[in-house]
């Protein structure tokens, strides 16, 4: 069971926000870059030899930041548990926006799977399901950002290092990369195959 319930939770930034970085209850535009920043540079330079599926899509944003950055992946598909963003990303980004829930349901294959902050919110077990399924359905790997450290909250989900490295461990991870430098609480991880 999530932390907190994620229609509500998401439908009441947009109405409150819009369509924007706040709408997806980041706390600014700045800090959502600073994240899509950190996995592009643990991605490969030139993905436009790869396929990307973006596990808690939102509203496409970092499709349409890796367009700007001329780092556009090969093929990109959006995977969302919510029809609100469903609509938004499927209009925004032109691309294949799927509803499901990524903790349960089987996911399409893609060289990479990313997540920028969509597990946020999960309970810990419920983070492990869904790392789980998008390693499972990744070719090369996972990339994912989450709020780290040991703080216990009502809302947010908080992941040790401890916590992620047991999470490899038990997937059979062949090589993870962490980066914790960039913003107080936050961690970027990388989980590779091979």
């Amino acid at each position: 069971m999530p932390k907190v319930d994620n229609k509500t939770f998401y439908s009441t930034a947009i109405e409150k926000y819009g369509v924007t970085a706040k709408g997806v209850n980041w706390h600014s535009k700045e800090s959502q870059k600073v994240r899509f920043d950190i996995i592009l540079e643990m991605l490969p330079t030139d993905m436009s030899l790869y396929s990307v599926a973006d596990a808690g899509c939102g509203f496409g944003d970092l499709y349409l930041y890796m367009q700007k950055k001329k780092r556009a992946p090969k093929e990109y598909v959006g995977i969302d548990a919510l029809v609100d963003m469903y609509s938004i990303a499927s209009e925004r980004t032109g691309c294949e926006i799927i509803v499901a829930d990524i903790c349960k349901d089987n996911l399409p294959t893609a060289d990479f799977y990313i997540c920028s902050g969509a597990m946020n919110v999960l309970e810990e077990f419920e983070s492990y399901l869904f790392v789980q399924n998008c390693f499972k359905a990744s070719r090369i790997g996972f990339c994912f950002n989450v709020l780290h450290g040991e703080k216990k909250s009502q809302t947010y989900n908080y992941l040790t290092t401890e916590q992620i490295m047991q999470m490899a461990h038990h997937l059979g991870v062949k090589e993870v990369i962490l980066r914790d430098d960039y913003m107080q609480e936050d961690i970027t991880v990388m989980f590779l195959k091979a």
